[in-house]
């Protein structure tokens, strides 16, 4: 089986339609599906499940909510896939049970379920080209063509989340029924169930008791790897016993030899290491100290430039001081200059002059800031005076035009009213037209269904009557092959026999009269399939009588609707009702227009008599303001002009003055700053001067050779402060008594010591281990001795009362003289499953590193159940055969890869079956360590140089480094999407 091509819409967390190209992805074999938790993964691998079998693995497949919560309400949800099985290819589409909106109304509805199986190419023998629409004939043709039906084909194709060790841990009846499937075995099944019929009660308590006897022996056999002889197994199980005994005896005496001698090579090693750690200190002591002598006359000039340092740093504070001083006069002389320039006449004026002067100036401006209010005023009422005319104008010309447009308006209003009542009165008469329309629609609607009703209870009870027959054919179908079957199952048994062979029945090898049938053998799965057919003829013929009640019902409710009217009538009156509603509809339509007109009408003669009293007001008051405010003007205005002289008005003759005192003022005052100064520059330089002398410098320039950072400063000091503490931390440490009379050229061989305890202890360690695997083994044996005793004592009594069954019966269900204890079904299928064993036992040695294998064990099951497809790990740390329930995570992760892979393996290389060319493998790589997940991508890789096409679903970064083809899943708000990474 290979996939082409997946298409899903609206199904899980997609919300539109997302297509996978399975031939692009698996071109390399092997490619990458990742994505962010939650967004969807797993939602592919159930969507081929979906379109497969319409049905989704795990806990998920019994929740029947597969739409997308994010779809929009018109988008179907649907799963498309094309594949290629046994060489046919086809697609399938399929779309599950799910509640949409309703198109007409409100509310929900169910969608049904649908499925369509379409051939892609040439259509296979016995279908029709138009492929396969009913559901559960798709289901059937999917089965047929694949040999597994969805639990089975969950387990080997498709092996989701969780369920990887399902198959694993899965109990015999389990495995039985999915080989039984893969293999087809149906007929060794249907030999059994014909001789279980004819086995006794007394047979059961011997079965279970010689399971469990069986199984003790090959547990004995296993512990003490050996064949268990098939008699004298009591003398065998004390000759084992005594062997292990002796063994047990040995490993105790070499553990304690080599544990004394690891004791003894331990102290040696230590006192060895102790030893060479005192040397190497005194080497330490000894290197550090000459390192610091070498280093005396560097110290010293340290030493002398950091006492330097110090001196000029008492100074260095004064002379930056002095600096400043220098830069704030030459800043305080330029300023000066800068003012002198504003004002040229005053350049050799005092200070106290410029002062005097400023003064007189600004008393002369202040003598004006009354007419300088008053000119700002004379502008302020020229302004308003102009204002005031064009107000006056305004008002006049709109007292006129108000005047004009209040004469038009009565005569609109009286003809709007007379509309708005017309209107009221319709709309009054609307609903009641509504309604008798409603009802008349609703009648001609159930008038033109009457013939479609009487033609559906007819086209129904044809139904029913072909339903009844078809019914009762298929019953008596069911009947005649079930009789057919009864009366020729001897001569199905004589078919198989051949001379020299023993007989199944009677054990004979010679067959003189075998049995014969005139007619032909029915097959059981013929009888299946009639059984099936029947059901669904009765389905169908229940359907039919529900439909036709249903029909009758429906054409009953029409005609009692209807009584006396007939369609003509109706729809001629229907007419005449839609007309008057049409009509009363546009009338009443233009009543709320008609009364917001009225209303609008007679606000405006309101407003429109107000605004021409308002405007008639105003412009009298705006004339009135007009005529006081020249005469202000003219009188104001003869003060200003003997005030303003040579300037433009009082205000600019104000400003030239207050402007000149201002520049005189700041002329003074930068005289006196820069005087200020030159004396605090004397006064610092005069400090500058003693400093140096008092700290034994000749001048500024010496100082600044000598001065260093604080950090340089705080360095030396450290570098000489630690060089004085090692040196007396080194001759301390020479004066210990632990290192009195060692010298630095001492040599002590510590490897050779190292490398005797560790033999030593390795040597131990093994005995150890021997020891405890002999001790168990021993314990083990002696408690398995015991039970096999118990079982086999209390077994003879019960094979003294069975001996009178030995007949063919046993043999066929694995009793008696059967030498494996095997029905004849589990012998060929745990053929098949040793099979499946060796080719995952391949795999899981190279996954596990040569650990663990896969040991199929012919045994019978606990408590009476039949055996032969046991399935548990050999540990070849161990030794032991276990469980496989025991192992780890990533082991276990390990072990369902590896028989999964060896189902697969044994399945496509059968010549009956469905090639499973395609294998998706979803999580549990996180479990692994880097070194076995590199084994199993040589495993992969492996798989898909056989061209197999393998999908790894995982969240593991390292794995999107090694697989370049990858499908990510990508989660949104609006629903998840898929994107391709092709290598």
């Amino acid at each position: 089986m290979r996939l082409h091509r997946l298409e899903v819409a609206a199904f899980g967390p997609y919300a539109g339609r997302e297509v996978v190209d399975f031939d692009a992805l698996g071109a390399d074999g092997l490619f990458l599906l990742h994505g962010d938790t939650g967004a969807g993964k797993t939602t592919l691998l159930d969507a081929i499940a979906f379109a497969l079998f319409g049905t989704v693995p795990g806990a998920r497949g019994e929740v029947k909510r597969l739409r997308c919560d994010l779809a929009e309400p018109d988008q179907v949800t649907e799963v498309v896939l094309e594949l290629t099985v046994q060489g046919q290819r086809m697609r399938i589409a399929r779309n599950p049970e799910y509640q949409r909106p309703k198109r007409r109304g409100e509310g929900m509805t169910l969608q049904q379920a649908k499925a369509v199986l379409s051939w892609v190419g040439t259509v296979p023998a016995g279908h029709v080209a138009e492929g396969i629409t009913r559901i559960d004939e798709v289901a059937r043709t999917v089965e047929r063509l694949i040999g597994m039906t969805h639990e089975q084909f969950f387990q080997v194709v498709l092996l989701p989340q969780g369920e990887f060790a399902r198959f694993l841990r899965a109990n015999t009846a389990e495995r039985e029924e999915l080989l039984e499937r893969l293999f087809g075995t149906e007929r060794f099944s249907d030999v059994e169930n014909w001789f279980a019929n004819l086995r006794a009660e007394r047979g059961r308590e011997l079965s279970a008791r010689q399971q469990s006897l069986r199984e003790w022996v090959a547990r004995f056999a296993q512990v003490a790897q050996e064949e268990a002889p098939e008699e004298g197994q009591a003398e065998w199980v004390d000759a084992v016993l005594a062997e292990s005994a002796e063994r047990v005896a040995k490993a105790q005496e070499r553990e304690a030899k080599a544990r004394a001698a690891a004791k003894t090579a331990e102290i040696v090693w230590q006192e060895n290491r102790s030893a060479a750690e005192r040397i190497r200190r005194v080497r330490t002591a000894y290197t550090r100290l000459s390192a610091i002598a070498e280093q005396a006359g560097q110290r010293a000039e340290w030493a002398e430039e950091v006492e330097a340092a110090h001196r000029a740093a008492a100074v260095a504070a004064d002379a930056d001081l002095l600096e400043r001083r220098l830069a704030q006069l030459a800043e305080a002389e330029s300023a000066e200059a800068l003012r002198a320039q504003e004002v040229p006449d005053a350049a050799d004026s005092s200070a106290a002059e410029l002062r005097a002067r400023a003064g007189s100036l600004r008393e002369e401006a202040g003598a004006l800031a009354e007419l300088v209010a008053e000119s700002e005023q004379q502008q302020r009422d020229l302004a308003r005076l102009a204002q005031l005319d064009a107000a006056a104008a305004k008002a006049r010309k709109q007292a006129e035009d108000f005047a004009a447009e209040l004469g038009t308006v009565p005569e609109k209003l009286a003809a709007s009213r007379a509309e708005e009542a017309a209107a009221a009165e319709a709309n009054a008469k609307l609903d009641g037209a509504r309604t008798r329309a409603d009802e008349l629609t609703a009648l001609v609607r159930d008038a033109d269904e009457v013939p479609r009703a009487r033609q559906a209870v007819t086209q129904a009870r044809e139904v029913v009557g072909e339903a009844v027959d078809g019914h009762q054919n298929a019953r008596q179908h069911r009947l005649d092959l079930r009789e057919r079957r009864l009366e020729g199952m001897a001569a199905e048994l004589a078919a198989g026999l051949h001379a020299g062979e023993d007989c199944p029945v009677c054990g004979a090898t010679d067959h003189p009269s075998p049995a014969t049938h005139t007619g032909g053998l029915v097959d059981p799965e013929d009888e299946r399939r009639a059984e099936v057919a029947e059901q669904q003829a009765h389905v169908r013929r229940e359907k039919a009588k529900a439909a036709l009640q249903e029909a009758e019902n429906r054409l009953a409710v029409l005609v009692e609707r209807l009584g006396e009217h007939t369609a003509e009538t109706l729809r001629a009156e229907l007419g005449e009702a839609r007309d008057l509603v049409a009509t009363l509809s546009e009338a009443a339509r233009r009543k709320p227009a008609l009364e917001a007109q009225v209303g609008a009408l007679e606000r405006k003669i309101e407003q429109l008599t107000e605004r021409r009293r308002t405007a008639e007001r105003t412009a009298v008051e705006v004339e009135t303001e007009a005529r006081g405010l020249v005469e202000r003007l003219a009188e104001r205005e003869e003060r200003l002009e003997s005030a303003r002289g040579e300037f433009a008005d009082v205000g600019a003759k104000r400003r030239h003055l207050l402007g000149f005192a201002t520049r005189l003022d700041a002329l003074a005052e930068a005289r006196l700053a820069v005087a200020g100064a030159r004396e605090r520059r004397d006064e610092q330089a005069k400090l500058v001067k003693e400093a140096l002398r008092a700290k034994g410098f000749a001048d500024l320039d010496e100082m600044r050779a000598a001065s260093r950072p604080d950090e340089q400063i705080t360095k030396l000091e450290n570098s000489l402060a630690d060089a004085k503490m090692m040196e007396e931390t080194e001759r301390r440490r020479l004066a210990e008594p632990e290192l009195f009379g060692i010298s630095p050229e001492d040599e002590i061989d510590v490897a050779t010591s190292e490398e005797a305890a560790r033999d030593t202890r390795g040597e131990a360690e093994r005995a150890f281990a021997a020891l405890r695997a002999a001790t168990t083994r021993h314990t083990d044996l002696t408690g398995l001795a015991e039970r096999m005793t118990s079982f086999m004592a209390e077994l003879a009594p019960v094979e003294e009362r069975y001996r009178e069954l030995k007949a063919l019966a046993e043999v066929v269900n694995g009793r008696g003289q059967n030498a494996r204890k095997m029905s004849l079904r589990s012998y060929v299928l745990a053929a098949r499953l040793e099979e499946v064993a060796v080719a995952a036992t391949a795999r899981l040695r190279t996954m596990s590193q040569g650990r663990y294998s896969f040991v199929h064990s012919d045994a019978a099951g606990a408590r009476g159940t039949r055996g032969g497809l046991g399935l548990d790990v050999l540990d070849d740390y161990s030794g032991t055969v276990r469980p496989a329930k025991t192992l780890s995570g990533g082991e276990s992760f390990l072990a369902s890869l590896s028989l999964a892979l060896g189902l697969a393996d044994v399945v496509a290389a059968e010549t009956g079956g469905a090639l499973l060319d395609t294998l998706f493998i979803d999580e549990g790589f996180g479990t692994l360590d880097a070194e076995t997940l590199d084994i199993v991508m040589n495993i992969l890789d492996e798989l898909r140089a056989g061209g197999r096409v393998v999908g790894l679903v995982s969240h593991v970064e390292e794995l999107r480094q090694r697989i370049p083809t990858r499908l990510r899943i990508r989660k949104s708000r609006t629903g998840s999407s898929v994107e391709i990474h092709a290598a």
